[in-house]
């Protein structure tokens, strides 16, 4: 699926929050931030922008997690799959987050919510079904100076 080119300055080096990478078969979905906490947010925003048109969907619910991991890159598979798991219970869909993530002895802790509202398909525009988080492609990282978060999902 081609991607519309982003128009950049030459004097201004742009960072995208989220962006999509290529793929043969699924989607590689990328978050960034300056936090490790934006860049997992990031991250549920682009999952949930394959799905519908994020722009369109309030925040006027909210949704809270908390999870566990021992690595930071496995609590971004849990933190995507969790929230992607309570969109099928709750078919609430997601377009603000805020994350808290806490590394204690045992592993990474993630306190989280986000905010969204029940799908309206016309009003919504959806675009694609998300099946699952995967492990391909997993990378939590602090690369220069942002951190990245990604991972391939299953569509």
């Amino acid at each position: 699926m081609p991607l519309p080119a982003v128009p950049t300055q030459v004097a201004v080096q742009m960072i995208m929050p989220f962006e999509y990478l290529d793929h043969t078969a699924d989607v590689c979905l990328r978050g960034t931030g300056e936090t490790v906490e934006e860049a997992f947010c990031e991250a549920a925003r682009a999952l949930f922008n394959l799905m519908v048109d994020l722009e369109r969907v309030a925040p006027k619910r909210s949704q809270r997690v908390s999870l566990f991991a021992e690595r930071l890159d496995l609590l971004l598979v849990e933190w995507l799959s969790e929230l992607l798991g309570q969109k099928d219970l709750t078919d609430l869909f997601l377009s603000r987050f805020h994350v808290d993530i806490r590394q204690g002895k045992d592993g990474f802790h993630l306190e989280g919510e986000g905010w969204g509202e029940p799908l309206d398909p016309p009003r919504h525009r959806v675009k694609l079904e998300v099946k699952g988080v995967t492990y391909s492609g997993l990378h939590v990282a602090h690369e220069g100076k942002i951190w990245i978060a990604q991972c391939v999902v299953d569509i």
